[in-house]
């Protein structure tokens, strides 16, 4: 996700991404994907733009947005696409079997408790 509030506070201060990059100590173009969500940016990373822009670290910071996707195979670890970065997680099958078996039970139960509801109320 591309870190708007940073770039509109940088662009404000009249601060060039070669001049962050130079405080970061890191490439032009390393800045530019932070900036881009292509590449997280770390806490240390923040307190310093934030020095650097003179404005709360609260003023520019943006969660990177983040999607998971729960795979039943012994797949596990972290993909970089294009514009965000996915974290795969695995989970064994026999806990999904019993999340469905818990389901169906609560869903029972629910039901169960709808047909006593209705049997009161008449």
């Amino acid at each position: 996700m591309e870190k708007l509030k940073l770039i509109e506070t940088r662009k404000k201060r009249g601060v060039s991404q070669e001049q962050m990059a130079f405080a970061l100590n890191m490439d032009t173009s390393c800045y530019n994907r932070r900036e881009k969500g292509q590449i997280k940016i770390s806490s240390e990373h923040w307190q310093k733009i934030a020095k650097v822009l003179d404005v709360p670290v609260e003023e520019i910071y943006q969660a990177d947005e983040t999607q998971f996707f729960i795979c039943s195979d012994n797949a596990s670890g972290n993909y970089q696409g294009m514009n965000n970065t996915y974290s795969i997680y695995s989970i064994p099958k026999s806990i999904l079997d019993t999340q469905q078996k818990y389901i169906k039970k609560l869903e029972e139960e629910n039901q169960q408790l709808k047909e006593l509801l209705q049997k009161t109320e008449k």
